[in-house]
């Protein structure tokens, strides 16, 4: 993580310095506001501010908000002014920090505001796979195209690539396509030169710059306007780039990690998305399977997430409960982690008994998770109470085999899904599937396609 300490607070933000460093900090200072924008426009970015609450924080909130720089705030103060810590906040510092430091404090808030615990969770054979072709594929420079739905962990994958390359030490910059506005893309991702357009007050360095040396990662690229995608495949290819306004090609030195929850090859299709960018960046696919494809994941993340949110809040660290692990495992999870993991952080807050039960886990709108059973399940139990019904005159493999089809239809193809209801492991399902298919019966495909004979 990259600190950008602003002001002096006479010598006690040195010792705030030392407790960054010692958890990894990479540590810039700089004596005032016109410094520390000076630092940020020439490509030695910071994930996180700490600033002299001395300084006028609101002029340097506006500044950054005009020239299009995002970093969060932390305001520091010698002593425990309260109005001071109050008018910090309110000129948008995200915290107030006293000095001297506590060291616990400071790995806190590097901890909290800058969002860097992410670690990479998983026990799923299925995630595994994954995992490790991205470790055989980290120390090399090829591009990487990480593909997936939303909220399963995409660029928690990305900085794993980065965390095992050559270039771990250098920058890893991250960059939302979908979260920039087009008309600012274009100079966030290059930079420019001063005057290059209205409220270009100075050159400022783009992300590509910002990332020499190390990673860049275009988040949700589907979204880039095609134009600029043009100019992204001239610097991908010829490893150097243009700033806004520049008249001088600049080298660059960067691996390019991309991610999309679309499929970039219909969108090629399309038009909207250029197909030998594609080809450029998917040197490499990694394809991030969704939680309700990884059953063997969601217990471990949850688990890891009750300790995570137990830590934070400083609550006793509670297990879950065998029914709420029940009704976690059953759960579909259309958001994926990030909804599991919401859902972990509410039963966190909500719980004061000795373990989290199934009351605990419940949905945004307060519904109990064990209660909103998805409908593909509900089919399923109907449907295997319908094959049930008519045994006599029929050997146990008969009733085995269409209970079996029956539960996977109302399942829409779902593999992992029928092979829950059904109380087996996915590799017998599997065997049965294809022993059935062996044997000329019509076996349902995955995702509710026509019926095909293979057990794929």
């Amino acid at each position: 993580m990259r600190l950008l300490i602003v002001g002096t607070l006479k010598g006690q933000l040195t010792l705030a310095t030392k407790y960054a460093m010692d958890k990894g900090a990479s540590v810039t200072h700089a004596t005032d506001t016109e410094q520390a924008l000076a630092v940020l426009r020439s490509g030695r970015g910071a994930d996180l501010l700490m600033v002299d609450v001395a300084l006028d924080i609101a002029d340097l909130v506006t500044r950054l908000q005009s020239e299009h720089i995002h970093a969060p705030i932390v305001a520091c103060g010698t002593d425990n002014n309260a109005r001071a810590a109050v008018a910090a906040i309110h000129a948008g510092a995200k915290e107030y920090i006293p000095l001297p430091p506590d060291p616990d404090m400071i790995a806190a808030i590097l901890a909290a505001v800058a969002d860097d615990e992410r670690d990479l969770i998983w026990r799923d054979v299925a995630m595994e796979s994954v995992i490790r072709l991205a470790q055989q594929i980290a120390s090399s420079d090829a591009s990487v195209l990480i593909t997936g739905e939303s909220g399963t962990g995409k660029e928690v994958l990305a900085r794993y690539v980065h965390s095992r390359s050559g270039r771990a030490r250098k920058p890893f910059i991250s960059v939302n396509c979908a979260a920039i506005p087009e008309q600012l893309l274009e100079s966030e991702l290059f930079g420019h030169e001063k005057g290059s357009f209205t409220g270009a007050v100075a050159r400022r360095i783009g992300k590509f710059e910002e990332a020499n040396g190390g990673t860049l990662l275009l988040d949700e690229i589907s979204e880039m306007d095609v134009r600029l995608q043009a100019k992204l495949l001239r610097a991908i290819q010829e490893r150097v780039i243009d700033r806004v306004g520049g008249t001088k090609p600049v080298p660059v030195d960067i691996r390019i990690v991309a991610t999309s929850n679309r499929n970039l090859v219909e969108a090629a299709r399309a038009g909207s998305f250029r197909e030998d960018l594609l080809f450029r960046l998917n040197v490499v696919n990694l394809k991030i399977p969704p939680l309700r494809e990884r059953p063997a994941d969601v217990i471990e993340l949850a688990e890891y997430f009750v300790k995570k949110y137990s830590q934070a809040n400083g609550l006793p660290l509670r297990p879950l409960s065998a029914e709420a692990k029940h009704a976690l495992s059953l759960n579909r999870w259309p958001g994926n982690v990030r909804e599991l993991e919401n859902t972990i952080h509410r039963a966190v807050l909500l719980t004061s008994g000795e373990e989290i039960s199934v009351e605990g886990l419940v949905m945004p709108d307060g519904t109990r998770l064990d209660q909103a059973t998805p409908a593909a399940v509900q089919h399923a139990a109907i449907a295997a109470e319908q094959v049930t019904r008519a045994l006599v005159g029929r050997t146990v493999a008969d009733v085995e085999r269409d209970l079996i089809l029956e539960t996977l239809r109302h399942c829409l193809g779902n593999r992992t899904h029928a092979a829950n209801i059904l109380g087996i492991s996915i590799r017998t399902l599997r065997n049965k599937l294809n022993e059935y298919a062996n044997d000329g019966v019509p076996v349902p495909p995955p995702n509710g396609g026509g019926e095909v004979r293979g057990a794929a």
